[in-house]
């Protein structure tokens, strides 16, 4: 099964911290894999990604508004690609989708319509 599986959604309160897990393929370690994040009526907004992996070795790439609170990181023995986010506001509120597809480079896309694979989502609330 290639569909990413998210977990780790909930509702926090202003300035907490919430962790995030996509479990992917097998051979995620080929696969770019990203985190989205929708609200009602929005498009859907690229906010971290990784590109594939050698080793420890990948890129990194995250969202203007995030930096500094999220950090994205991967777990190839257990292949998740892990998503921290801290000091969370109101406007993080949202879906969070994590999403994948086979890359060769050592690119992060940051278009959904770069992405082949998606999962179901899940909720995080951030209230005052």
């Amino acid at each position: 099964q290639e569909q990413p599986v998210e977990s780790g959604g909930g509702t926090v309160q202003v300035g907490e911290s919430l962790r995030l897990s996509c479990k992917t393929v097998e051979t995620s370690t080929s696969y770019a894999v990203a985190w989205f994040r929708q609200t009602a009526g929005k498009e859907r907004q690229f906010v971290v990604g990784v590109s594939r992996s050698e080793g420890r070795v990948f890129n990194t790439k995250t969202a203007d508004s995030v930096t500094g609170r999220f950090i994205v990181s991967r777990d190839n023995i257990n292949d998740t690609v892990n998503l921290q986010m801290n000091d969370l506001k109101p406007e993080d509120t949202a879906v969070y989708y994590c999403a994948a597809r086979p890359d060769r480079s050592w690119r992060v896309p940051d278009k959904m319509g770069d992405y082949v694979y998606w999962g179901q989502g899940t909720q995080v609330t951030v209230s005052s």
